[in-house]
């Protein structure tokens, strides 16, 4: 006998914590299946710029924002461009008086998930697909052969999202640019030099097609994001599991670059890690269809150079948790209005996400991220 999930939300990300919290805040329950058996099986890395106006709007809507002020990362969006010669060419301090503070995603995640009543997310539970039953029901099926049915289902499980066929037939694409994720730990005693150079927030050395994008992490690591323009099989042809040859081959591109950047990767602590970037289609969008809806990367899966991918998940679960709460008994009524306010917001974060990875890999790079940061000050 199958379980039923009145309201059924896929994926225990930020977007699908934060659509529970809404609802729960507003006395409706849901149920979250994660496919991760716990959430200590891996470590939630990298930091998280939450803006104002959107990433931090939905946080009040969860009735969170003040615990979220009380983990952000102080000094975190200060902000240093350099060119490939490390010549810093901007620079701005954190004074405190930001719009978009950094918070680690992993707290962040912990924030969510301890707000929810016990029981509201079901680890180990993988979605390998899902089937409508007709007048907006649907019948989600587990890896492990078991099955739910619910009365409105929820696509926030990712870039590869297992709801999407329901609604669309758009598969993210590959963008052109590949990152390597490389750790260097306890910088400020162990690698003074690369501590010195990316300072105390965000960091930037750009040239054409190439550059380094990285943070300070509040445990003194630095987290170094190494982006090429390489084909989309460039990864498989390179044995990461020997980092000494992963680290040979990144810094193949990056001859004549400042040795102090190429220590960046030379140096880096543990393995390195390739990621392709994918993206949806922008402005990608789906007719209605009755009882099923999506959020977050599932509907609008973009590049992280514009910094709205959490933003956009996060605003995503406020719209829809709102827009459930104010039409009881209603479901479409609900999906409707969260769709119509959703898709030209998610179409204007991809565009301009889209743009900027154009921006941070010019012919003229860094000055084109000069000059958006010096526009903006």
């Amino acid at each position: 006998m199958s379980t039923h999930d009145p309201i059924a939300i896929v994926g225990a990300g930020l977007g699908g914590l934060a659509l529970a919290r809404v609802l729960h805040v507003n006395g409706i329950p849901a149920a979250v299946y994660e496919r991760e058996a716990s959430p200590e099986v891996r470590t939630q890395g990298g930091m998280l710029d939450i803006h104002e106006d959107s990433g931090q709007v939905a946080l009040r809507a969860a009735g969170l924002h003040d615990e979220f002020r009380a983990i952000i990362h102080p000094g975190g969006e200060t902000v240093r461009v350099l060119d490939r010669h490390a010549v810093v060419r901007f620079k701005e301090e954190d004074d405190g008086e930001g719009g978009r503070p950094e918070v680690e995603r992993g707290r962040l995640r912990d924030l969510l998930l301890g707000s929810l009543p016990p029981g509201t997310v079901r680890w180990g539970s993988g979605v390998t697909g899902a089937r409508s039953l007709g007048d907006g029901r649907h019948e989600v099926i587990l890896a492990d052969g078991s099955a739910l049915t619910t009365d409105l289902l929820i696509g926030a499980d990712g870039a590869w999202s297992r709801i999407r066929p329901l609604l669309s037939g758009a598969v993210p694409e590959y963008t052109g640019v590949t990152i390597v994720e490389a750790t260097l730990l306890d910088a400020d005693t162990r690698h003074p030099g690369g501590a010195a150079l990316l300072g105390g927030g965000m960091f930037f050395a750009l040239g054409e097609g190439k550059g380094f994008l990285a943070h300070r992490e509040p445990d003194g690591s630095l987290h170094v994001n190494v982006a090429l323009s390489t084909p989309e099989d460039w990864a498989a042809g390179i044995d990461f599991a020997d980092t000494g040859s992963a680290k040979a081959a990144v810094l193949e591109h990056f001859a004549g670059w400042d040795a102090r950047l190429r220590a960046l990767v030379a140096d880096a602590d543990g393995p390195l890690v390739p990621r392709g970037i994918h993206a949806l289609p922008v402005g990608h969008r789906w007719d209605r269809v009755p009882g099923v809806t999506l959020l977050g990367d599932a509907a609008h899966l973009m590049s992280p150079f514009a910094g709205e991918g959490a933003n956009i998940a996060l605003t995503d679960a406020a719209g829809l948790g709102a827009a459930i709460a104010a039409n009881p008994g209603d479901t479409e009524a609900a999906l409707a209005a969260y769709e119509q306010a959703m898709f030209p917001r998610g179409a204007t974060a991809a565009a301009e996400s889209a743009a900027g990875l154009v921006r941070c890999f010019r012919e003229d790079a860094p000055q084109s991220l000069v000059d958006m940061f010096a526009a903006a000050g």
